[in-house]
C-alpha cells in the first residue's frame, strides 16, 4: 500500500470553467497537503483570509507518482477515503470518478490505466452554483442552523456553514487519506466482522467474499485466528465457490475464558487481533489482517422513554461521561493516530468513558474508532444528519445514504467501542419547537430505513432516530434523551439540574470555556486584547439571530456564584475577570455531574458540549484548539475519576457525601471529613472505613459522620456559620504514606473572593524529587488556598486549578514536557484567594 501524500498542489479555476484537467501551467498552483483541504493549504501560504467563500469556485488538487508495472495475478485500486463535496477524479488526463458525498469512500480499479510516470487530479466542484439551484421538494421546515437550505440535498459537513457557531471556512478537498493499493493472488470484499461473549466464552464470526487474482488461484484452505498478549485461538473458514473466481467465506471461532473489554473507567479494555490466512495447495498463505475486536454484553433500559438511555456493560451499570467530539481543525478534519491520541488521552485522563460525533461533522477515521477501542472510550455515533428536512421521498437520495450507512455499519460493527446509533442531531427537536408534528422526524429515513439498516448489520448498539428524543416533545429533559441547557444556555439555577429529573444529556453544558494566558496571546498578539474585541469574539460560540452569545451565560453564572458584576469587574480589572471566569464554568460542571452521578439520581449519563475548540478563544470546548486542557477540564478531571468523593447540598438535609467506585477491584480507603471555620481553624474532624466492592458505590452525611448537627449547609441559619469549609478526602495507605486518592470542597458562606497576601494566607511549595526520575512538588498551606494554579515551564502538573486544605500537605506529580526543561523545575503558584503568587522552592526536599 503506497500513500499518496507528497507533492500534492492546489489551484482554483471559475465555477464550472474546466471540465477536465488544466493542460497549461498559467493556474496559481501552489503547495497542498493530503489528506487536507483548500483552507489547510490557503492557510499555509497565508492567503486564507482573502479567499473569500470556498464554495464559490472548482478547486484542483494534484500529484504525480511513479509506479511498477502491474502483475498477472495483481490488482491495482486507487482508493479514496473521503473527498469533500462533489468531485471528479482525473487518471493520466482520464475520469475514473465522479462523487457527490464526502461520506463515501470510494475503490477504482485503475491496473490498466498506470504507466511508470502518472498524475493524479481531484476538482472539487463548487457547491454555491449547486446551493442556489432551486430543488423539490420544498422543505417542510427551516432552520436558524445553516443559512443554505438546500445543504439538506447535499451529503457534506454542516461544521464550517453554521454561521453561529461554526463559520468557516468550509471544508472542501481530499480530506482523508488517498492511496495506492495493491492487491496479489486474492482480493477480499464484503467482510464481515462480528464479536459475540456470551459469560466468560466468546465468538467471532466472519463472513467474506474471495476473488482470485490471475490464472490457477484456488484457494485449498482458510482460517481464521484470534490472538491477545499470549493466547491464541483459531479455527478453519468454510469455502463455498460462488463464481468461475469467487469464493464465500464463512465460519466462527469460539474463545473460551475470553478476556473482558470494558470501558476504561471500569476495567480493561483487552483487545483480540483478528487475522485471516488463506492458503492454496502448496504455497504460502495470503495473510489479511482485519483489525481488532473486544467481547463484551451491551444492554439497555427496557423502557426508554420513562428511564432514558441506561447502558449496561458485562452486567453492570455505567453512568456515561463525557464530551460531543468535534474535529481539531476544519482544514484537516480527519487527523493521524499521532495527532489524535493525545486528545483522546486526556478525555479518557478526565474520567470520559464517552465521546459522540454528531450530526453537524463527519465520519471519523480509522484511526479515531482504533484509539476509543484501545483506549476503553465508548462511541455515540450520529449518522450525518442535523436539524433539516431531508428529501426522503427521493430515492436516488436514500439509495446513497443507504449505501453511506451501509459502509458506516460495516467499517463500526465490530468495534467494541460502539455503543449508540443515533439518526442525526436535533431533528425532532428542530421540528417540534417549530409547532410540528414531531412523526414528520420519524418518517422513511429515521423511522424505516436506518433502523432497518442497522438490524441488518446485526451491529451490537442502540439506534435512536434524533437527539434529544422520547416523550410527547423531544426536548423534555424527564424523558428519553435530552440536550439538557438548562444550566447554561437558559440560565436557570443550579438546583434545575436536580428539578428536571434529566434521564441522560446527549448535550449539555455548553459554557464559552476561557482559555489559558498562552491561547490569549496567541489571539493578541502584538494588540491589546479585551473580551468585546472581534478578535476575541470571533471565538465565542452564539445562537444564530440571537441577542446574546455564550460570554453573556457565562457572566450570568459568575454574578450567581461570586456575586460580582461581571461587567464592572472586566472594566477595572480584566486579568481578574478571566481568572474568575476560568473557573465558573468548571464549578458550574462539577456541581452538575455531581448531581446527576450520585446515587439517587435517574440521571444515566451525560455528555459536555464539546470536547475541543475549532478556532482560537472562548469556546465550548474543554480543551482548546491546539489540545490543551482549560480549567473546566480540572473540575470534570476531578468528579468523573472512577474513585472519586464529592458533596451535594441537600439544605435542610445539610451535605450528603457520595463516594464511587467504579473500578472492578474492591475499594479500601479512609473517608475524612474535616470542618473549618475562618477558612483556617479547625472546629470539627471524624473519620469512617469504607469498604466498597468494585463496580459500587456509597452516600452518607457530614453531620451522620461527625455524630452531631453542626448544620453543615448553613442552612437553619440560626446565627453566622459554625464552619465555613467542609472538606471530603478519600484517603489510602500505601508504601509511601498516605495517598489522597479523591477531595473535594464545599464553602456553605460562599467563595472567597477576597485576596490575601502571601504571608497571611501561607501558601507555600517546594520539590520533592521522585524515585523514578520524575519530578513532585510538596503543597502546603496555613489558611484555605482556592484555585491553585501550578506554573511551570516544561512541566504539566498532574491536578490544577484545586484547592488546598488548611495545615495540610498535599503532594503533587509533574510530568516532564521539555526535554529542556530545569530540574529541579522552577515556577510559582498562584491562587483565586491570593494576591500575586509564590515560588516554588527549589531546594531538595529531604
Amino acid at each position: 500500500m503506497t500513500s499518496l501524500t507528497v507533492g500534492w498542489e492546489l489551484a482554483a479555476t471559475p465555477a464550472g470553467e474546466l471540465a477536465r484537467p488544466p493542460e497549461d501551467q498559467a493556474l496559481d498552483w501552489r503547495p497542498a497537503q493530503v489528506p487536507g483541504t483548500v483552507a489547510l493549504a490557503l492557510q499555509a501560504t497565508g492567503a486564507l483570509a482573502d479567499a473569500g467563500d470556498l464554495d464559490d469556485r472548482d478547486w484542483w488538487f494534484r500529484t504525480r507518482f511513479e509506479t511498477h508495472p502491474v502483475r498477472e495475478d495483481e490488482q491495482v485500486l486507487l482508493a479514496l477515503e473521503g473527498v469533500a463535496t462533489v468531485a471528479d477524479v482525473f487518471l493520466n488526463g482520464e475520469p475514473i470518478l465522479h462523487s457527490d458525498s464526502m461520506f463515501a469512500e470510494h475503490e477504482c480499479d485503475v491496473g490498466g490505466r498506470l504507466s511508470a510516470t502518472n498524475e493524479l487530479a481531484i476538482c472539487c466542484r463548487a457547491l454555491a452554483p449547486l446551493l442556489a439551484r432551486r430543488r423539490r421538494p420544498r422543505a417542510r421546515w427551516r432552520t436558524l442552523l445553516v443559512a443554505q437550505p438546500n445543504l439538506r440535498f447535499v451529503r457534506t459537513m454542516l461544521l464550517g456553514r453554521a454561521p453561529g457557531f461554526a463559520p468557516g471556512p468550509p471544508v472542501v478537498g481530499p480530506y482523508k487519506p488517498v492511496r495506492l493499493e495493491r492487491r496479489r493472488r486474492f482480493a477480499l470484499h464484503r467482510v464481515r466482522v462480528r464479536a459475540r461473549r456470551n459469560g466468560e466464552d466468546a465468538s467471532v464470526s466472519l463472513r467474506a467474499q474471495l476473488r482470485a487474482l490471475g490464472s490457477g488461484a484456488l484457494p485449498a484452505q482458510a482460517r481464521v485466528e484470534l490472538s491477545s498478549g499470549g493466547s491464541r485461538a483459531s479455527g478453519p473458514l468454510m469455502i463455498r465457490q460462488a463464481a468461475e473466481d469467487a469464493w464465500e467465506l464463512q465460519g466462527e471461532v469460539h474463545v473460551g475464558r475470553a478476556r473482558t473489554w470494558w470501558p476504561h473507567t471500569h476495567g480493561d479494555p483487552a483487545l483480540y487481533e483478528v487475522t485471516l490466512s488463506v492458503a492454496e495447495e502448496a504455497s504460502e498463505p495470503s495473510v489479511f489482517a482485519l483489525g481488532r475486536v473486544g467481547f463484551r454484553t451491551l444492554e439497555f433500559s427496557g423502557d426508554f422513554e420513562r428511564e432514558g438511555l441506561q447502558l449496561r456493560i458485562n452486567g453492570v451499570s455505567v453512568f456515561a461521561r463525557g464530551a460531543v467530539w468535534t474535529p481539531g481543525d476544519l482544514g484537516q478534519p480527519c487527523q493521524s493516530a499521532a495527532e489524535l491520541r493525545p486528545v483522546l488521552e486526556a478525555a479518557a485522563g478526565a474520567g470520559m468513558n464517552m465521546l459522540r460525533i454528531p450530526g453537524t461533522a463527519c465520519y471519523e477515521s480509522r484511526a479515531f474508532y482504533d484509539l476509543c477501542d484501545e483506549l476503553g472510550i465508548l462511541v455515540w455515533q450520529d449518522f450525518m444528519f442535523a436539524n433539516l428536512d431531508y428529501p426522503e421521498q427521493d430515492e436516488e437520495f436514500m439509495e446513497a445514504v443507504r449505501g453511506e450507512a451501509r459502509a458506516l455499519l460495516n467499517a463500526l460493527g465490530s468495534r467494541p467501542s460502539l455503543s449508540v446509533l443515533c439518526g442525526g442531531s436535533e431533528v425532532a427537536q428542530q421540528v417540534a419547537m417549530l409547532g410540528l408534528d414531531v412523526a414528520l422526524a420519524h418518517g422513511p429515513l429515521f423511522g424505516e430505513l436506518l433502523p432497518d439498516l442497522v438490524t441488518e448489520a446485526g451491529v451490537e448498539a442502540f439506534y435512536v432516530p434524533s437527539a434529544p428524543w422520547g416523550g410527547e416533545l423531544p426536548f423534555r429533559p424527564d424523558r428519553g434523551i435530552a440536550n439538557y441547557y438548562g444550566v447554561g444556555g437558559y440560565r436557570r439555577p443550579l438546583e434545575d439540574a436536580r428539578r428536571a429529573e434529566v434521564k441522560f444529556a446527549a448535550e449539555c453544558l455548553a459554557f464559552a470555556n476561557v482559555p489559558d494566558e498562552l491561547t490569549i496571546d496567541e489571539i493578541a498578539g502584538e494588540e491589546p486584547l479585551s473580551v468585546v474585541d472581534p478578535r476575541w469574539k470571533a471565538g465565542v460560540p452564539r445562537d444564530r439571530g440571537a441577542g446574546w452569545d455564550f460570554d453573556d451565560i457565562r457572566d450570568h453564572y459568575l454574578r450567581l456564584l461570586f456575586e460580582l458584576d461581571p461587567v464592572e469587574l472586566r472594566a477595572i480589572d480584566l486579568e481578574r475577570y478571566l481568572e474568575l471566569s476560568r473557573v465558573v464554568s468548571g464549578e458550574v460542571m462539577s456541581e452538575v455531574f455531581g448531581e446527576w452521578r450520585r446515587g439517587g439520581s435517574p440521571c444515566a449519563g451525560a455528555l459536555v458540549l464539546w470536547l475541543r475548540d475549532l478556532v482560537p478563544g472562548a469556546g465550548w470546548g474543554v480543551l482548546d484548539h491546539a489540545g490543551r486542557p482549560k480549567v473546566a477540564l480540572h473540575h470534570l478531571r476531578r468528579v468523573l475519576a472512577p474513585v472519586a468523593v464529592w458533596s451535594t447540598n441537600e439544605g435542610l438535609g445539610g451535605i450528603a457525601i457520595h463516594i464511587a467506585n467504579d473500578r472492578p477491584q474492591p475499594l479500601r480507603a479512609t473517608l475524612r471529613v474535616g470542618l473549618y471555620r475562618d477558612l483556617e481553624l479547625r472546629v470539627g474532624e471524624a473519620s469512617r472505613d469504607v469498604e466498597l466492592e468494585g463496580h459500587s458505590g456509597w452516600s452518607g452525611n457530614v453531620e451522620a459522620l461527625v455524630g452531631r448537627f453542626v448544620d453543615a449547609a448553613w442552612a437553619y441559619r440560626f446565627g453566622p456559620p459554625a464552619q465555613d469549609l467542609v472538606v471530603l478526602s478519600l484517603e489510602q495507605e500505601g508504601g509511601e504514606g498516605t495517598e489522597l486518592l479523591s477531595q473535594s470542597f464545599r464553602l456553605p458562606a460562599g467563595r472567597p473572593v477576597d485576596r490575601e497576601s502571601p504571608a497571611r494566607l501561607g501558601l507555600s511549595a517546594r520539590w520533592q524529587p521522585d524515585k523514578e526520575g520524575g519530578a513532585r512538588i510538596v503543597l502546603s498551606t496555613r489558611r484555605f488556598a482556592y484555585g491553585v494554579r501550578v506554573h511551570v515551564p516544561g512541566y504539566a502538573p498532574a491536578d490544577d486549578a484545586f484547592s488546598l486544605e488548611p495545615g495540610r500537605e498535599r503532594a503533587l506529580a509533574l510530568e516532564r514536557r521539555d526535554n529542556d526543561a530545569p530540574q529541579p523545575p522552577t515556577g510559582r503558584l498562584t491562587a483565586l484567594n491570593l494576591a500575586g503568587h509564590v515560588g516554588i522552592d527549589r531546594r531538595e526536599d529531604a
